[in-house]
């Protein structure tokens, strides 16, 4: 039920905002007064097509918002097949750009126009004094019947068996059509894991070992350096260590005479105690660094092969390596139990379709034990709308004739059913 409509810059409407009774609203007017502009307007919520002929002020876009309550239209099953939010309180949304581009939200997200048919459809029908409503409508016939047969518990039970079939037909359907192109790459999937496996590659080898190659070729002169650094701070006359302590006897001589100086002595002991770290580690990294010809060919074989598979697969890192792995082996563990996961999925889509028939067949019975009542009711109905227009066209043409014959009043006897 429309609970608020809101129109602004459409066609005469500068900016209109109404709230419908719950009970009747009639909308009265002039031919001319806008009426049907109106109704135009409401036709965009429910996915007619618009420009900017519509368009009162050309500068400005047009909005056309209605709210809508339909806690009892039972649209929940369809609010999840198009993935919206459902909302008791449904707000429908039609903007039509300057430029004549038209976008429309159902509870704040984008849709398209099918999507707002499908919806707008359910929500709203408009009859102009020019459209009668479709009787001959199998999906409005079969709403009448329900309607009639109170049915609510069948139809909730169908369409939740449909739901469920749906999803499962949908999973078949898919690895099915999967399963054809996984079986004929199987293979070079097979053989492009296998070179991965092989490697047996660790996230962070590839820096390090470019870290280690680096070493490895450049050892002789990083050896050289490293003894010339240690010459030149212990193993020298004019060392930095023997210097240092030279500067360190002198202050610590003085350091009792002022605490600037003591803070001075502290500070060079402080130094002594780096320099003599330093020592220590250029020592151990001397020590560390080999040069080995064996070594050297084993790592640039190694890094060979990570850069010819980063270039094969268009990658840039080892992650990407061990990322694509996963990937191939996720693939090649799918094939292994394709046969056995269609298999499965086919059973259980049997299983469904056997359910969703059981409910479709008691959906049909309970409407077709609603056909005789309601034909009945239907018939009824036409009879007192049609009886009284049927006595005074009768009448109207008695009187005609009687007066072409100029003969006296004769009654005529017409059996109708009451």
């Amino acid at each position: 039920m429309l609970v608020k409509l809101i129109i602004k810059n459409y066609a005469l409407i500068e900016d209109l905002e109404m709230s419908p009774s719950s009970r009747l609203t009639v909308i009265t007017g002039e031919t001319g007064a806008g009426k049907s502009i109106m109704l135009g307007a409401v036709g965009l919520l429910l996915g007619e097509r618009a420009d900017t002929k519509v368009l009162l002020n050309e500068k400005d876009k047009c909005i056309i918002e209605g709210t809508f309550s339909i806690s009892n239209y039972h649209l929940v099953p369809l609010f999840d097949e198009e993935n919206l939010d459902y909302e008791e309180s449904t707000l429908i949304r039609r903007e039509i750009n300057i430029n004549g581009k038209s976008r429309a939200f159902i509870n704040d997200t984008p849709v398209t126009l099918d999507v707002l048919r499908k919806i707008g459809g359910r929500l709203m029908d408009i009859h102009s004094q020019h459209e009668t409503l479709d009787l001959a409508s199998r999906s409005f016939q079969l709403q009448i019947i329900d309607a009639f047969s109170q049915n609510e518990k069948e139809r909730k039970d169908y369409t939740k068996s449909w739901s469920s079939y749906l999803k499962v037909k949908n999973e078949y359907e898919v690895l099915l059509k999967e399963s054809n192109s996984l079986k004929k790459e199987a293979e070079y999937v097979n053989f492009q894991l296998d070179e991965l496996t092989k490697l047996n590659l660790k996230e962070g080898e590839l820096n390090e070992m470019e870290s280690e190659i680096k070493i490895l070729e450049h050892g002789e002169e990083i050896k050289a350096r490293f003894n010339l650094a240690l010459e030149n701070l212990t193993r020298s006359e004019y060392s930095a260590e023997s210097i240092l302590k030279e500067i360190r006897s002198h202050i610590n001589a003085i350091s009792s005479y002022a605490s600037s100086y003591q803070t001075l002595a502290d500070r060079i002991d402080s130094l002594s105690v780096e320099l003599q770290d330093i020592i220590s580690e250029i020592e151990k990294e001397d020590d560390r660094v080999e040069f080995d010809p064996k070594r050297i060919e084993l790592v640039k074989e190694r890094l060979d092969l990570i850069y010819t598979l980063l270039q094969k697969h268009r990658l840039q890192t080892d992650k990407d390596l061990l990322l694509l792995m996963n990937e191939l082996q996720t693939k090649a563990d799918k094939t292994i139990n394709l046969d056995t996961e269609l298999e499965r999925l086919k059973s259980n889509l049997a299983s469904q379709e056997k359910e969703l028939q059981a409910q479709a067949k008691r959906l049909s019975q309970s409407r077709k034990k609603s056909f005789g009542p309601l034909s009945t009711k239907l018939t009824d109905l036409l009879i007192q709308l049609v009886y009284p227009m049927l006595k005074l066209r009768l009448r109207t043409t008695l009187l005609k004739r009687d007066r072409e014959d100029m003969t006296p009043w004769r009654s005529y006897s017409v059996p109708i059913r009451e």
